[in-house]
């Protein structure tokens, strides 16, 4: 279950810049001019996770292997780009099964960086992107909404309620406002899966900050982005972060203290998206890997397993489970065995965040 996070924002706001000192690579071209980036750029990055390191020490395993995130990088959008201005959406449909959306908003003022706009307007912004993305909504929505129509004409109850539903959705975007909130519950939600809609993903607000501004409470900034107080934000200065790319780990986690920051800003990124998602980590460790696998929060052990291979979900058996701290403060399975800390779970049991899990299964 890898997640998928499609980055988007106007042209020239740092977006290239980020995306790559994110995934340490040059993939994503940067450049003091509009609509550098052309072609998408994808790029796979490690999920931080100081537990792996310290299992490893443990187990001494041949390899180790952590979870991964897969940023997806598009052209720069622009007002209009739903009617074609600039490059147009066209690269929308790129990030449309991506798990959630980061958009970047340039906060900081550099008069060497040019602006789009000519001047920084966060909330501005904020308000051209929401716009674009609820526009190429209506047009996905309005292509689909005339079958549902024409399905509800034979009467089948099931066919006209679900032309409504997406006749009400279609009230609801030109009223500028996102799918995400239309959607309140989880057979809604379902319904409108196969739509891939935009905006009725979870969405990240990364503001792309100068130097000075980076360790600033996030809440700062929420009146410059003019969003509701459910929205979260993570402040990054994409400058920083390619410095970061280019250190050692321990020369890392010296630039950061003097910077008086806790953490990179990719690690804030993605423990903000796993957060929005409902994500988590469970471990498997033996002497072949000690790996992380990332999960749904309340899945119980069957899901769990289900997301090693499918196999192991549909002939499991039970799941030998050992806390992480547990493994940790006993030395290893072995340890914890003696300690009476490992147990055996079944079906109904609720996967937590760390646990260490060997399945028992039958294919």
């Amino acid at each position: 279950m890898a997640l998928q996070i499609g980055i988007v924002g106007l042209p020239n706001v740092g977006k290239s810049t980020l995306f790559n000192a994110l995934t340490r690579s040059q993939k994503a071209a940067a450049a003091n001019f509009p609509f550098c980036t052309i072609d998408p750029n994808v790029g796979v990055v490690e999920v931080p996770d100081d537990r792996l390191e310290s299992l490893a020490e443990i187990v001494k395993p041949e390899r180790v292997l952590p979870a991964t995130v897969e940023f997806v990088d598009i052209a720069g959008l622009v007002k209009g780009a739903a009617s074609g201005e600039g490059l147009g959406n066209k690269f929308l449909a790129h990030i449309r099964e991506c798990d959630a959306i980061a958009q970047v908003v340039r906060v900081f003022s550099d008069d060497n960086v040019i602006h789009v706009h000519g001047d920084v307007s966060p909330k501005r912004d904020v308000e051209i992107i929401e716009s674009e993305l609820i526009l190429a909504d209506l047009e996905t929505l309005t292509k689909r909404l005339g079958t549902a129509q024409g399905a509800a004409k034979t009467g089948d109850p099931k066919a006209k309620a679900y032309a409504a539903l997406l006749e009400s959705l279609k009230t609801h975007l030109e009223e500028g406002k996102l799918a995400f909130d239309f959607v309140t519950d989880d057979d809604r939600r379902a319904q409108l899966k196969d739509l891939h809609l935009l905006t009725n993903k979870p969405l990240l607000y990364i503001v792309n900050v100068s130097e000075a501004e980076v360790t600033a409470d996030p809440e700062s900034f929420r009146e410059k982005l003019g969003i509701d107080p459910a929205k979260k934000i993570i402040p990054i200065c994409a400058k920083i972060e390619e410095e970061l790319g280019a250190l050692s780990h321990e020369e890392a986690r010296e630039f950061l203290t003097d910077m008086g920051m806790k953490e990179p800003g990719l690690k804030a990124l993605i423990h903000a998206a796993y957060e929005l998602l409902g994500y988590q980590t469970y471990f498997t460790a033996g002497v072949k890997e000690v790996r992380a696998w990332t999960m749904l929060k309340g899945d119980k052990a069957p899901q769990a397993a289900g997301v090693i291979h499918t196999d192991f979900e549909h002939g499991f058996i039970a799941a030998e489970v050992i806390g992480y701290d547990d493994f940790i403060a006993c030395g290893g399975e072995q340890g914890a065995r003696e300690k009476g800390k490992a147990r055996i779970e079944g079906k109904e049991y609720v996967v937590r965040d760390g646990d260490v899990v060997h399945f028992r299964f039958n294919v």
